[in-house]
């Protein structure tokens, strides 16, 4: 994929209260996450490395047993291996994930 318009990529639900849309390299993967007010993000982790940024609205994140609230402009670094969770406490909210490797079960 060259260019793109993150306005412009396809949608698919993950979870209730949850879509994202995805773009990827060889390498490297973005996601772009919108949340309802509410949407949980389950406890989970995977070997992908993940950098997690808020654009808009309020997460309350959970990495490795330490919780934060998350607001426009901060993030989280996640390593791989970690366990982590999220709930989105000012909705609706959005957030952009880059991924290493690609998370091929977030290519639409």
């Amino acid at each position: 994929m060259g260019f793109f318009d993150a306005g412009e990529l396809k949608q698919k639900q993950m979870l209730e209260g949850i879509t994202l849309s995805s773009v990827s390299g060889d390498n490297a993967m973005m996601t772009f996450f919108e949340f309802e007010e509410g949407a949980v993000i389950p406890s989970h982790s995977h070997p992908h490395e993940q950098i997690t940024y808020v654009l808009e609205g309020e997460l309350e994140f959970s990495l490795d047993g330490e919780v934060r609230l998350l607001g426009k402009g901060q993030g989280v670094v996640i390593t791989s291996g970690l366990e982590h969770s999220a709930r989105v406490t000012k909705g609706p909210a959005r957030a952009l994930d880059a991924w290493h490797p690609v998370r091929e079960d977030y290519l639409i």
